[in-house]
């Protein structure tokens, strides 16, 4: 399952697209580890930040290291329960890495409302440059990356799974449709955004995970603010795929949302479709 891939250059649009295909068969293992988990009584613990895992985060983030290693050896993988177990790698600047949630919404998965997510995305120059969304539960699964477009692919019981192109919406005329967190919402913070807005807001939904930048990407929704705390492997994946789709990431301050920062956190941004 290897492709050509220079690490140390920008990978070309045929190469994306290639990987691509690739990471969408390690996904679809990983989901198949998390889902045997979902499946069972599953115990929950805690990590340092108060944040729960599971042991469908570990299976998974196993699957997928291996995975991304085998495919391509001289790119680091930062994943999220390797780090906060404190075997961080160390990535230099400019250099290509790969970037994986094992379990994005892990308070969904316990809750068991489907919206949890396995991300994975790589990384050139401070950028998503193709990314893999998989909601297991949901039966959906959504990839892509800037000039290599964006997709969903639905399961339908019994039958292959058919893929859909994905592209943003211009915002229609009536007002704005806003996607919050589920599990991370902070009220006041949104709506003193919102109210900021040169456009009208005429729908506010919730959905967990990075379900909520596939929702921008698919046309569902216009915007997503998310104004607290985030960790770059919560977003990256779904950047890619709304990127790909022709919407964008921006900081607060108006700066395209960058990778490779100290500690790996976000800070407060928002996710557009078509302006």
């Amino acid at each position: 399952m290897k492709s050509p891939v220079n690490p140390l250059r920008h990978t070309s649009i045929a190469e994306r697209h290639r990987l691509l295909e690739d990471v969408v068969t390690i996904v679809r293992r990983a989901g198949e580890a998390v889902m045997s988990v979902y499946a069972t009584d599953f115990d929950v613990h805690g990590k340092s930040d108060d944040s729960p895992v599971t042991e469908a985060d570990r299976r998974a983030e196993a699957i997928i290291t291996a995975a991304l290693l085998g495919l391509m050896p001289e790119v680091p993988v930062i994943a999220e329960e390797a780090v906060s177990a404190g075997l961080q790698t160390v990535v230099a600047p400019d250099q290509p890495f790969w970037l994986v949630d094992p379990v994005d919404g892990t308070r969904e998965f316990v809750g068991r409302n489907g919206e949890f997510t396995v991300n994975v995305a790589l990384i050139e120059f401070g950028q998503p440059v193709l990314g893999v969304v998989q909601a297991p539960a949901l039966g959906l699964l959504y990839a892509g990356g800037p000039g290599v477009g964006a997709w969903c692919e639905a399961d339908s019981s019994g039958h292959l799974p058919m893929r859909r192109p994905l592209q943003c919406r211009r915002a229609p005329l009536p007002g704005l449709t806003v996607l919050a967190s589920r599990s991370h919402g902070d009220t006041a913070r949104l709506q003193a955004y919102l109210d900021g807005l040169d456009a009208p807001v005429v729908q506010l939904k919730v959905a967990g995970s990075s379900l909520k930048f596939c929702q921008v990407a698919a046309g569902e929704a216009d915007v997503y603010p998310r104004l607290g705390r985030t960790m770059e492997w919560d977003t990256a994946a779904g950047q890619a795929v709304l990127t790909g789709a022709g919407g964008s990431v921006i900081t607060l301050g108006g700066e395209p949302l960058r990778y490779g920062k100290a500690h790996w956190e976000n800070p407060g941004f928002v996710a557009w479709g078509l302006p």
